[in-house]
């Protein structure tokens, strides 16, 4: 059976510099462990919101290095130096539209700058490519989705529809834990 892999992008150029310490891969890196049931492989890398070093990054992660997932945290706003959906545009051999904008509909239900957010899902390969927020609370918000006080969801997070998406690109197969993030795929899709 095939392992999963995973590559993780923070982007940030204070972060990269060591000005301060990067929460974008750390907090990734608890969310997938306390979401996904089958164990997984992470390439992880610190870099500046450089558009060249972006995508020479993405493109190293998922044809070098096999990733079926790559994951950036920040760059996606609409500041001159937020380039990491240029850069994720730039490398990607399709766009997954309903991706950003369901990381928009979550985030919106948070805070209203959400608007701003210019971050995209993409395929490159037999790999997602999906740009998630800097901020390590708003990508937990994004994955996960809304939820009431009781826990039941109200809007759903992008991850859900991660398992299936991977399984249809790569032939992959993971699941993820129902109290954190309930994938789905349709029953003819679903192992027993």
């Amino acid at each position: 059976m095939q392992k999963l892999k995973i590559g993780l992008v923070s982007v940030s150029d204070r972060a990269s510099q060591g000005v301060y310490t990067d929460g974008g891969i750390p907090a990734l890196t608890e969310w997938l462990g306390n979401a996904i049931v089958e164990p997984f492989d992470v390439e992880s890398r610190l870099i500046p919101d450089e558009q060249a070093e972006i995508e020479n990054t993405l493109k190293d992660l998922v044809d070098n290095h096999g990733c079926h997932l790559v994951l950036t945290t920040g760059g996606t706003g609409p500041a001159k130096r937020d380039v990491t959906p240029d850069a994720t545009l730039a490398v990607a051999h399709r766009e997954m539209p309903g991706f950003g904008e369901q990381m928009r509909q979550v985030s919106l239900h948070f805070v209203p700058t959400a608007i701003l957010s210019r971050q995209v899902g993409v395929i490159r390969g037999e790999s997602l490519i999906l740009n998630l927020p800097g901020q390590p609370k708003a990508i937990a918000e994004t994955l996960e989705g809304v939820k009431d006080e009781a826990g039941n969801v109200l809007v759903k997070g992008v991850f859900a529809a991660v398992p299936y998406c991977l399984q249809l690109l790569s032939g992959i197969y993971i699941d993820t834990h129902p109290h954190i993030i309930r994938s789905f795929r349709p029953k003819s899709a679903r192992r027993v």
